[in-house]
Protein backbone atom coordinates (compact mmCIF):
# COMPACT_ATOMS: atom_id res chain seq x y z
CA UNK A 1 0.00 0.00 0.00
CA UNK A 2 1.40 3.35 -1.09
CA UNK A 3 1.19 5.92 1.64
CA UNK A 4 2.77 8.97 3.22
CA UNK A 5 2.44 9.51 6.94
CA UNK A 6 3.20 12.84 8.56
CA UNK A 7 4.11 13.22 12.21
CA UNK A 8 5.44 15.84 14.59
CA UNK A 9 2.64 18.37 14.68
CA UNK A 10 1.46 19.96 17.89
CA UNK A 11 0.66 23.12 19.81
CA UNK A 12 3.51 25.51 20.51
CA UNK A 13 4.06 29.12 21.42
CA UNK A 14 5.19 31.70 18.92
CA UNK A 15 8.95 31.61 18.50
CA UNK A 16 9.22 27.90 19.19
CA UNK A 17 10.31 25.14 16.84
CA UNK A 18 8.75 21.96 15.51
CA UNK A 19 10.07 19.22 13.28
CA UNK A 20 7.64 17.44 11.00
CA UNK A 21 8.46 14.16 9.36
CA UNK A 22 6.98 12.49 6.30
CA UNK A 23 7.48 8.73 6.12
CA UNK A 24 6.86 6.88 2.89
CA UNK A 25 5.97 3.26 2.31
CA UNK A 26 5.00 1.21 -0.71
CA UNK A 27 6.96 3.34 -3.19
CA UNK A 28 10.53 3.95 -4.26
CA UNK A 29 10.78 7.26 -2.48
CA UNK A 30 14.01 8.33 -4.17
CA UNK A 31 12.12 8.53 -7.46
CA UNK A 32 9.80 11.20 -6.10
CA UNK A 33 10.08 14.90 -5.48
CA UNK A 34 8.49 15.73 -2.14
CA UNK A 35 6.62 18.86 -1.19
CA UNK A 36 5.15 20.28 1.97
CA UNK A 37 1.86 22.13 1.79
CA UNK A 38 -0.40 23.61 4.43
CA UNK A 39 -4.04 24.55 4.74
CA UNK A 40 -5.76 26.64 7.35
CA UNK A 41 -9.53 27.04 7.75
CA UNK A 42 -11.17 28.95 4.94
CA UNK A 43 -8.01 29.08 2.85
CA UNK A 44 -6.72 27.12 -0.08
CA UNK A 45 -3.92 24.63 0.34
CA UNK A 46 -0.66 26.49 -0.18
CA UNK A 47 2.87 25.52 -1.03
CA UNK A 48 5.40 25.64 1.79
CA UNK A 49 8.48 24.05 0.29
CA UNK A 50 9.80 21.13 -1.71
CA UNK A 51 12.86 19.01 -2.31
CA UNK A 52 14.01 17.20 -5.43
CA UNK A 53 14.57 13.49 -5.81
CA UNK A 54 17.97 13.16 -4.22
CA UNK A 55 17.74 16.22 -2.02
CA UNK A 56 19.92 18.30 -4.32
CA UNK A 57 17.60 21.28 -4.48
CA UNK A 58 15.10 22.82 -2.09
CA UNK A 59 12.51 25.48 -2.67
CA UNK A 60 10.51 27.56 -0.20
CA UNK A 61 7.62 29.94 -0.07
CA UNK A 62 8.87 33.45 0.67
CA UNK A 63 7.13 33.67 4.03
CA UNK A 64 9.06 30.69 5.43
CA UNK A 65 12.48 31.29 3.90
CA UNK A 66 15.13 31.46 6.60
CA UNK A 67 12.84 29.81 9.15
CA UNK A 68 11.92 26.45 7.58
CA UNK A 69 14.33 23.83 6.28
CA UNK A 70 13.55 20.66 4.35
CA UNK A 71 16.00 17.82 4.72
CA UNK A 72 16.24 14.56 2.88
CA UNK A 73 18.98 11.99 3.08
CA UNK A 74 19.65 10.23 -0.20
CA UNK A 75 17.93 6.87 -0.25
CA UNK A 76 15.99 7.50 2.95
CA UNK A 77 12.25 6.96 3.20
CA UNK A 78 11.65 10.13 5.17
CA UNK A 79 11.65 13.86 4.47
CA UNK A 80 11.68 16.30 7.36
CA UNK A 81 10.49 19.87 7.70
CA UNK A 82 12.28 21.80 10.43
CA UNK A 83 10.27 24.85 11.43
CA UNK A 84 11.94 27.49 13.56
CA UNK A 85 10.69 30.80 14.93
CA UNK A 86 7.10 29.77 14.36
CA UNK A 87 4.47 32.45 13.97
CA UNK A 88 0.76 32.38 14.67
CA UNK A 89 0.12 32.60 10.93
CA UNK A 90 1.99 29.31 10.44
CA UNK A 91 -0.90 27.51 12.11
CA UNK A 92 -2.39 25.01 9.68
CA UNK A 93 -2.66 21.37 8.78
CA UNK A 94 0.59 20.41 7.08
CA UNK A 95 0.62 17.82 4.32
CA UNK A 96 3.44 16.14 2.52
CA UNK A 97 3.03 15.23 -1.10
CA UNK A 98 5.08 13.16 -3.50
CA UNK A 99 5.19 13.02 -7.26
CA UNK A 100 7.69 11.58 -9.75
CA UNK A 101 7.69 14.89 -11.63
CA UNK A 102 8.65 18.36 -10.44
CA UNK A 103 4.99 19.29 -10.00
CA UNK A 104 5.33 19.62 -6.21
CA UNK A 105 8.36 21.87 -6.71
CA UNK A 106 6.13 24.13 -8.77
CA UNK A 107 3.53 24.08 -6.01
CA UNK A 108 1.06 22.35 -8.29
CA UNK A 109 -1.46 20.54 -6.09
CA UNK A 110 -3.51 19.28 -9.00
CA UNK A 111 -1.16 16.59 -10.24
CA UNK A 112 0.28 15.12 -7.08
CA UNK A 113 0.38 11.35 -7.07
CA UNK A 114 0.42 10.75 -3.32
CA UNK A 115 -0.76 12.87 -0.38
CA UNK A 116 -0.33 12.29 3.31
CA UNK A 117 -3.20 12.61 5.75
CA UNK A 118 -1.83 15.77 7.36
CA UNK A 119 -0.59 16.81 10.77
CA UNK A 120 -1.88 19.84 12.64
CA UNK A 121 0.37 22.66 13.76
CA UNK A 122 -1.04 25.28 16.11
CA UNK A 123 1.01 28.29 17.12
CA UNK A 124 -0.31 30.50 19.90
CA UNK A 125 0.90 33.91 21.02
Amino acid sequence: QVQLVESGGGLVQAGASLRLSCAASGLTFSRYCVGWFRQSPGKEREFVGAVTWGGEQTYYQDSVKGRFTISRAYGANTVDLQMNNLKVEDSAVYYCAADPSRSVVAGNTGSVEVWGQGTRVTVVS
